[in-house]
């Protein structure tokens, strides 16, 4: 019996960047009914609060859900109110060296964007987060700016070299993230697993990205069984799927 379900967020959840529709929220609400539930992202805090807190109702059945943001560098849990359990934040150092890095990889490969939307570089405390149009491009042109991973995968080779000591992985649309070793989403099913006392042969894990390389894929080296979806349609079905199996 599976007691806990893990999702990635964008691509998964809900489109890049954009908040859960309607029969994604219901369907997630009915979900928290029937078993305990994780979102593991790349994206911070605040993300995590336009795209899915704010289409949840606020009632008891957050308490059966746990937010790990910045691809598990963070924890949230829910007691009269969120609150963080822990962030593995870089040090002043460390974000510099990462940022240097980031821009030299992305001047060495001439991956450029004819136009940008916003920052393309991210501090999010605990993960520094590259975004190859800018943090506020519109989905339509993400889609299509890197839809086989052919130009991150550029920058992720040379990061991985120049940035031995960090895990590089790419998610989303056009992102690449970059934590502390050992701190991903693997880090974060374990940490689920400390927490909740859940243990990981009793989770599922759902994501877009488990191929190597992507964002998901470190949760697939604990063992936990994992769904690999091409979007949140395809995770509505899935989601239907558990709830009728637990109810």
């Amino acid at each position: 019996m599976k007691k806990l379900i893990v999702f990635d967020l964008d691509g998964t959840l809900a489109e890049s960047k954009a908040a859960l529709d309607v029969e994604m929220a219901k369907l997630l609400t009915r979900l928290l009914e029937v078993a305990k539930v994780a979102i593991i992202s790349g994206g911070d805090w605040p993300q995590f609060e336009k795209q899915v807190l704010s289409k949840l109702p606020k009632t008891q059945v957050l308490k059966h859900l746990s937010i790990l943001p910045t691809c598990g560098t963070k924890y949230y849990h829910y007691k009269a109110g969120w609150k963080k359990l822990y962030a593995e934040d870089f040090t002043t150092d460390e974000k510099k060296k990462i940022i240097k890095n980031l821009n030299e990889a992305v001047e060495k490969t001439g991956v450029k964007a004819g136009k940008i939307w916003g920052e393309q570089i991210e501090d999010r405390g605990s993960q520094v987060t590259y975004s190859g149009l800018g943090q506020q491009a519109p989905l339509d042109a993400k889609k299509k700016w890197d839809p086989d991973f052919k130009k991150r995968k550029k920058i992720k080779a040379i990061l991985d070299k120049t940035l031995p000591e960090f895990s590089v992985q790419m998610g989303g649309a056009t992102s690449i993230d970059i934590t502390k070793p050992g701190i991903d989403k693997a880090y974060g099913i374990h940490k689920l697993h400390k927490t909740l006392k859940i243990k990981i042969s009793e989770m599922i894990f759902i994501g877009d990205a488990l191929f190597d390389g992507g964002n998901d894929h470190p949760a697939k080296t604990t063992g936990v069984d994992c769904i690999q979806v091409r979007d949140p349609d395809e995770t509505k079905r899935v989601v239907e799927g558990i709830i009728f199996c637990l109810t």
